[in-house]
């Protein structure tokens, strides 16, 4: 691969990897089930590869890749347009206008709480991260710690409120509350 090649190449995998998630969701609003929304953000990948020239500034991607992705999402129900749970155009426009603002909300959401995770001492963080581990199982965890699961359920309920509130305090910071 050529250099500029490999520039362009690295610039797009930072920017849709960054916002992967946020288009996830947004597909998925806009389909009936979670197989179709991995078939749209295959095809999605593929377009916004293939479009990648014609962005005019990575600042832009997000608002780009949207337009792209609801397109995608247009056309694939468009094919499956036989499917009487399909929905109309007008109310899938309307529906995905209302999932690109959500997407945005919940991009600044996830920010804050990442912000204020990082402001828990360790053993908070530490038990967050154990507990919202994919497989873990509170039972176990509090077998671990040498606690009941109760102690632990209390413990993060604890934390979950200090987060909501330094969540908060930190998206009205940013005016976003």
């Amino acid at each position: 691969m050529a250099e500029p090649d490999f520039q362009q190449h690295a610039t797009f995998l930072r920017l849709y990897v960054e916002n992967e998630p946020s288009l996830r969701g947004f597909v998925r609003s806009l389909v009936p089930t979670l197989n179709d929304a991995d078939d749209v953000m295959q095809e999605v990948a593929m377009a916004l590869w293939k479009r990648f020239h014609t962005l005019s500034a990575p600042e832009d991607f997000r608002r780009w890749s949207f337009g792209v992705s609801r397109l995608e999402a247009l056309e694939f129900l468009r094919k499956k347009g036989r499917d009487r749970h399909v929905f109309g155009d007008d109310l899938l426009m309307t529906l995905a206008d209302e999932a690109e603002e959500m997407a945005d909300r919940f991009a600044e959401e996830r920010k804050a709480l990442d912000t204020c995770l990082q402001k828990l001492p360790a053993d908070q963080r530490s038990l967050v991260e154990a507990a919202y581990a994919p497989g873990s199982r509170m039972d176990e965890l509090a077998l671990r710690l040498g606690r009941t699961a109760m102690a632990v359920y209390k413990s993060l309920h604890r934390i979950r409120m200090m987060l909501t509130d330094c969540a908060k305090r930190e998206l009205g910071k940013e005016g976003v509350a």
